[in-house]
């Protein structure tokens, strides 16, 4: 889905913004797209704030030249990188550089809620012209 949002300053709330489970997402995986072209107009910075109900998981995978930032806010579950496993818990953040492989698996007992902030917001590499 995409669509052209017109670029302005923007105050919203979180409620005003709907969920949605994204591609590569299992299993309860929310994520509300709280600043994004789709949501803002934004061309750099995509800022979500996600919930996974206990079971639910993003696949394993790898961004080309995109970087992200985890910031848990509650909750627990297991941070995959490259095929290493750490528990991760409120007030944890993680950096995920381009070419890394990463998942996270909520494997607590209640929601695992979490920021995530990924730049650029299109993982398509430029051509060079």
């Amino acid at each position: 889905m995409s669509r052209t949002v017109k670029r302005e300053a923007v105050i919203r709330n979180i409620a005003e913004v709907p969920w949605d489970e994204l591609p590569g997402h299992f299993g309860g995986a929310l994520s509300k797209l709280l600043v994004h072209p789709e949501t803002t107009g934004s061309r750099h910075v995509d800022h979500r704030i996600s919930t996974y109900q206990p079971k639910a998981y993003v696949a394993p995978h790898t961004h080309k030249i995109q970087e992200q930032v985890y910031h848990v806010l509650d909750g627990e579950g297991l941070m995959e990188i490259a095929g290493q496993r750490q528990v991760v818990r409120r007030h944890d953040f993680i950096f995920i550089p381009p070419g890394v492989e990463h998942a996270l698996y909520n494997t607590g007992l209640g929601p695992l809620t979490f920021l995530v902030i990924t730049t650029p917001v299109s993982d398509e590499v430029p051509i060079a012209v």
